[in-house]
This record gives structure tokens, sequence and C-alpha cells, in this order.
């Protein structure tokens, strides 16, 4: 049973969705098998199909996206791109709340790098990091902070636009993971402007691993050399000249060597899907089981620790379990009812979507009133 599928914050799903990935991996195995000169003519179209539809929910510029494979490594890459000296001696901004993999990458730049790392805080005993905290750790030493716009251990929402304007009195560079948000929660990287922001195709885009992005402001690019780079970096990637290395204009400065297109390929059903949706149907879906939600941890005295007010969270709900009863041994009874979702120490997080019903709620419902008795 899918209606019970509460695991929109880590993968995602939709109608259909092994059908259509066997399919695209079934016409990629033809095309890349076949002994013919199709193959890139074929595969690199779909690939920037895959690109275009990423600047449609962004709302970006041509030649502004790009694939990786992971956040992490689009994060990397932007950060080791940057002017030589750029970062020396200030600060990078982030949250203990931001995807702990970003943190790990930042720890370990700071020393190579030249930059401090800060890391703001959570108040004793709270699930997020309040937003004046971030504002007031926010100083004029700050070269980039990385805001992460819905965590993923709390489903709260930043203001991202008061986070924006104080960035820019800061002269601060300003990055988004909107991986939490993104293909649920209008974005637009305009409004506010950012100057980049990194995602995943997984959870509400309901793409598959591998299939990263990265978006850089077209005001930035010119001034981005990134270290990695190889013959798809270049204005004509067939320039066999060694001597003569050119980035390209755009954001394919980043793509370094042959790109990696299966992620791109896989997921492409998925962004195609999604593109065909209507977009505010699903946030209304959502926002009306997550409210249920909400009744069901009051009901059963839950504490809740996603924000209740809907402009500061994002699309999942999670809730703290007693200590009296292992999170482990919840999800596992959950699961035997064909209920999926997941938890971090005693956060139970839940997170409904297109699959997701009244009547999955209600046996989710059910299913913790007796389990927690």
């Amino acid at each position: 049973m899918s209606d019970a599928y509460f695991l929109y914050h880590s993968i995602g799903m939709y109608p259909g969705k092994a059908r259509d990935i066997a399919a695209a991996m079934a016409d990629f195995a033809v095309c890349w098998g076949t002994p013919d000169d199709a193959q890139w003519a074929t595969i690199l179209p779909l690939r920037q199909r895959f690109i275009d539809r990423w600047r449609a929910i962004l709302n970006a510029a041509p030649d502004t996206v790009t694939t990786f494979e992971s956040v992490t490594q689009a994060f990397h890459s932007l950060v080791q791109s940057l002017p030589e000296g750029h970062l020396k001696g200030r600060t990078v901004l982030a949250a203990a709340d931001c995807f702990p993999s970003n943190h790990f990458l930042l720890n370990g730049m700071a020393d190579a790098y030249g930059f401090t790392l800060k890391t703001v805080p959570l108040r004793q005993g709270a699930a997020f990091v309040e937003d004046e905290d971030f504002l007031d750790a926010w100083t004029p030493d700050v070269g980039l902070a990385l805001l992460t716009w819905v965590s993923s251990t709390s489903s709260h929402r930043i203001d991202l636009p008061q986070m924006v304007a104080h960035g820019r009195r800061m002269g601060s560079l300003i990055g988004v993971d909107i991986t939490q948000a993104a293909g649920l929660l209008p974005f637009d990287v305009h409004a506010p402007e950012v100057d980049f922001a990194i995602s995943t195709s997984l959870k509400w885009m309901c793409g598959t691993p591998g299939a990263g992005i990265l978006y850089l402001s077209p005001r930035l690019i010119p001034h981005c050399h990134p270290e990695l780079r190889g013959w798809f970096s270049q204005p004509n990637p067939f320039n066999w000249d060694i001597t003569r290395f050119t980035y390209a204009e755009g954001i394919r400065r980043f793509d370094s060597g042959t790109p990696g297109c299966m992620a791109a390929l896989a997921s492409l059903p998925a962004l195609d899907w999604h593109a065909a949706q209507d977009h505010a149907a699903l946030l209304a879906h959502n926002r009306r089981l997550t409210a249920c939600l909400i009744d069901m941890a009051d009901d059963l005295r839950l504490p809740l620790l996603t924000p209740r007010p809907e402009a500061q969270r994002g699309g999942s709900i999670m809730l703290r379990l007693p200590e009296t009863h292992p999170a482990p041994q919840i999800v596992a009874a959950l699961r035997a009812q064909s209920i999926t979702a997941d938890a971090r120490s005693q956060t139970l997080r839940l997170s409904p979507g297109t699959l997701t019903t009244d009547t999955g709620v209600q046996r989710l419902h059910t299913a913790l009133a007796t389990l927690l008795l």
C-alpha cells in the first residue's frame, strides 16, 4: 500500500515512477549499446532537458544551472572556484541545523582556504536555529553565508527575504540549500536574488540519487574559476590544443570532464511528471495533510518540533517520540503495517506527498496510538 508513504523528505514517489525509470534506462541501454555514432547526439540533449526543467523550477536564466553528483559536490566546487583570497581571513556562516554534509565540508576546507567557520547554535532545547540568532551572527566579516531554506530535522523554514536583505547589507555572498523544499514550495533565484543555490533531485522532485544541481548568478560566473576543469569546461569542448585552455562563459565552466548523464536521464521522467502537475494543488494537498498530522500530534500528546505557522515550515512534520519508545522500533512497527516513515534519533519525520492520502494519515494515527500505549 502506498497511501501511507511519508518519506518525501527523503526520496519521493509519484504514480508510475518505477515504470518510468525502467523505460528511461531501457532507452539509454539501447542507445548506448547500439554500434553506431548516435550516442552523444541523443544523450546530451536529454541531459540539457533535465537542466532546463530545473531552470524552470528556479526561474533561472540559460547557462546558469548545471549538474553535479550531490549537493555537497556542487557546494565544494563553488567554494573552491571563488577568486583567490576571497574567503581568506573572513568568516563562512552556517546554521547548526544545516544539512550535516555541508558542515563537514566547510569544517574540512576552513584551514586550507583560510576562513573561519562560524556555526550558529541551537538554543537550549530548541529544534531549529532561530532566524534572529542567525542574523545576529551575520556580521560584516562574513564572506559567505550558507542558508538552509528548510531544515531536514525540524522542517523549519527561514524568512529568506529577510535573510537575503541582511546579507546584502553585510556585503556577503549568499547561497541557499533548497533541497528540503524544492518542487513543493515556490522558489525564484531572483526573488529574493541569491548568488547561488544547490539542490538534489530527490525528495519532492521524486528523482534519483546523483542528480544534484548548482545554480550560479550570471553576475558571478565570470569571476569563478573551478579548479576541477576539463574538455567540457571550454567554449568548444573539441579544442584539442593543450596550450589554449579558456573557460566557457557560462556555467559550463563547472562541467570539467565528460559529464555523467545517467542520474539526469533517470530523473528526467520525474521532472517531466512534476512539470505537468498543478503545483498549487500539490502544495494544497500537502498543507491539508500536514494540518492533519499536527492535529494527530496534539491528540497523541507528542511534542511538535516543526513550527505551527505555515509560513514558517516546509512540507514535513517532525515529532519527538518518548524515550520509552525507541524510534527504530516504532519505525519498524509502522513499516510492518505498510506505513513508511523514518527517524533521526527520537525525531519521527513525516512528509505527505502526492501518494499520501487521508486514509493513510488515519492509519498512521491509529497505529501510533496503539504503539505508544
